[in-house]
C-alpha cells in the first residue's frame, strides 16, 4: 500500500490503536483474551436499494453479488466477491479481490488502500458510503496460546485458535486459508485431534502436487480395469479416511473437471471409484487448505462458486508471521526444541538482540522460512541475522548485472544466476535430499528436478 492511499491529515489513518482494545481476564497475566474493533457501516447510495444500511460484526467485511459476502448486491456489473474490508490497530482498508470492474474509492482506481469516515466506494454500477459506528464489536479470542503444535500469545494468532476450537467441536467443513508456511497443516491435524474423530485416521492430499489425470483416482480410487495399467482396484482417499478426517491441502490448484465431482462428495457424502456404476457413502470430515483467495479464483472462473460455498463452512485465516512477531520468541523456542539441540548449541539463539533480528525480519515464508534459518543457524553454529538483513538487494544484484546488455538479456542472466546459486545452497542445506529439499522451498519435487537439470546439478 502506498503513501499516497493513506488518510490524509497528520498521516495518520482514520483508526488508530485505540480503536483496537484487548482487556485481561484476572489472573491470566497472558495479553490479548478478549478484544474489539470499531464497528464500521455501508450504506447504499446509488444502485440496488439505495438507502439500504449494513453493520460489520467483526474485523472483516466483504462485499459482492455472492450469497457468503457481509454486504450482497444483486447487480451484474459488481463481482461475485468484489472487495474486503479489515479494521485492525492500523485503521480500515479496503482490497479489490481481482474483481471484473475493479474497486473504485473517492474517485481513484486503488487494489488497497486506507479508508476514512464518508468515503465512498464505487462498485460497477453501484456505490456504496463508508462510515465508522461509535460501538465496536467484541471478537472472539481463546484462552489458550496453544492449539496443538501451533503457539502464539498474539490476539491474531489466538482469535484463530478460537475458531479452530470451535471447528473441533463440530463436524463442519473447514478451509483453511493463509501464506505458504503459516502452518495451515499443523491446523488441519489440530482440529482433527481436537474432535471428536481423533481417533479415526488423518490422510492428506496435495492437490497441488498430484498430476490432475492421476488426482481422481487418488480422491476416489478405481476399479480393476478402469484405465490403462489399472491392474487392480485401488481404495482412495476419502475411502481410506472413513471415519476420520481428509485433509485437501492446496484446494486452489484442483482441477476443473474435478471439482464437481468433489462438490458431489461435500454435499451427499458419497464417492463413486474410477470405473464403478455405483456410488458409496463415507463418513469423513473434510479440511481443506490454500494460500490462494478463493474468492479471486471464483471471480476468475477458475473455481466453482458453489463449491467455494460448500468449502467455505468455518473459514479460518492463519495469519502472517509479520503481523504477529510478539509471537516468534515462543515459535522459536518450539522449533529449537524440536530440532533436538543441547543448551550449548542454542544459548546464542536465545539471546535479546537475535531475537530482535527474528522479529523485524520479514519471513515472506513464514513459520516455515524462520525454522530453515534457525536450523541453519544451528548447522553452521552461528546465530545470523535473517537473509533479508545479511546483504542488502544492491549486494544480491552485484555481479550479476551486466548494464552493457540489453534488458531482456541481462535480465535472464541474472534471473539463471540466482536460480543457480539458490538451488545449490538449497541442497547443500538439506544434505542433497531433493525430496525434503522440495518440501522446503514449498516447490513441487518434480519441478526442482527439472530446475536441477537445467543447471547441471543433477543428471
Amino acid at each position: 500500500m502506498s503513501n499516497s492511499e493513506r488518510p490524509q491529515g497528520g498521516g495518520r489513518p482514520t483508526v488508530g490503536p485505540e480503536d483496537v482494545q484487548q482487556t485481561l481476564p484476572t489472573g491470566t497475566g497472558r495479553p490479548g483474551f478478549s478484544g474489539a474493533v470499531r464497528r464500521f457501516r455501508f450504506t447504499v447510495q446509488e444502485g440496488p436499494q439505495p438507502g439500504f444500511v449494513k453493520d460489520s460484526n467483526a474485523d472483516t467485511f466483504s462485499i459482492g453479488s455472492h450469497a457468503l459476502n457481509d454486504l450482497v448486491l444483486d447487480e451484474p456489473t459488481v463481482s461475485r466477491f468484489h472487495c474486503e474490508v479489515k479494521i485492525d490497530r492500523d485503521g480500515a482498508r479496503v482490497r479489490d479481490l481481482d474483481s471484473r470492474n475493479g474497486t473504485v474509492l473517492d474517485g481513484v482506481h486503488v487494489r488497497e488502500a486506507w479508508l476514512r469516515g464518508g468515503s465512498v466506494l464505487r462498485l460497477g454500477r453501484v456505490s456504496v458510503r463508508f462510515d465508522f459506528s461509535a460501538e465496536s464489536n467484541r471478537l472472539l479470542i481463546s484462552e489458550r496460546g496453544t492449539f496443538g503444535d501451533l503457539v502464539g500469545n498474539a490476539a491474531v494468532t489466538r482469535a484463530s485458535f478460537a475458531l479452530m476450537e470451535r471447528a473441533a467441536a463440530s463436524d463442519a467443513t473447514v478451509l483453511l486459508e493463509g501464506e505458504t508456511g503459516t502452518g495451515k497443516s499443523r491446523a488441519a491435524l489440530a482440529i482433527h485431534r481436537a474432535s471428536a474423530r481423533a481417533s479415526g485416521p488423518f490422510l492428506t492430499v496435495d492437490c497441488g502436487a498430484i498430476p490432475g489425470n492421476l488426482l481422481e483416482s487418488e480422491l476416489f480410487g478405481h476399479e480393476k480395469g478402469a484405465f490403462t495399467g489399472a491392474l487392480q482396484r485401488r481404495v482412495g482417499a476419502f475411502e481410506e479416511a472413513d471415519g476420520g478426517t481428509i485433509f485437501l491441502d492446496e484446494i486452489g490448484e484442483l482441477p476443473p473437471e474435478l471439482q464437481p465431482k468433489l462438490l458431489r462428495v461435500l454435499e451427499d457424502r458419497e464417492i463413486r471409484r474410477l470405473g464403478a456404476n455405483t456410488y458409496q457413502p463415507v463418513n469423513v470430515r473434510v479440511i481443506a487448505a490454500t494460500h490462494r483467495d478463493l474468492r479471486a479464483e471464483v471471480n476468475a472462473g477458475r473455481f466453482r462458486p458453489d463449491l467455494f460455498f460448500r468449502l467455505a463452512v468455518v473459514r479460518i485465516l492463519i495469519p502472517a508471521l509479520r503481523e504477529r512477531p510478539e509471537d516468534i520468541p515462543l515459535i522459536a523456542e518450539r522449533i529449537l526444541a524440536s530440532l533436538g539441540a543441547v543448551p550449548e548449541q542454542t544459548e546464542a539463539l536465545r539471546t535479546p538482540e537475535f531475537i530482535a533480528q527474528l522479529q523485524h525480519a520479514a519471513w515472506p515464508g513464514n513459520v516455515r522460512e524462520l525454522r530453515n534459518h534457525l536450523e541453519r543457524c544451528l548447522v553452521f553454529q552461528d546465530a545470523m541475522p535473517p537473509l533479508s538483513e545479511e546483504v542488502s538487494p544492491q549486494g544480491v544484484l552485484r555481479g550479476m548485472v551486466d548494464p552493457k546488455l540489453p534488458y531482456a538479456e541481462a535480465r535472464r542472466r541474472a534471473l539463471e544466476a540466482f536460480e543457480r546459486e539458490y538451488l545449490d545452497a538449497l541442497l547443500k542445506l538439506h544434505g542433497g535430499k531433493v525430496s525434503q529439499a522440495a518440501t522446503a522451498a514449498d516447490m513441487d519435487r518434480v519441478y526442482l528436478y527439472r530446475l536441477l537439470r537445467r543447471h547441471g546439478l543433477r543428471s
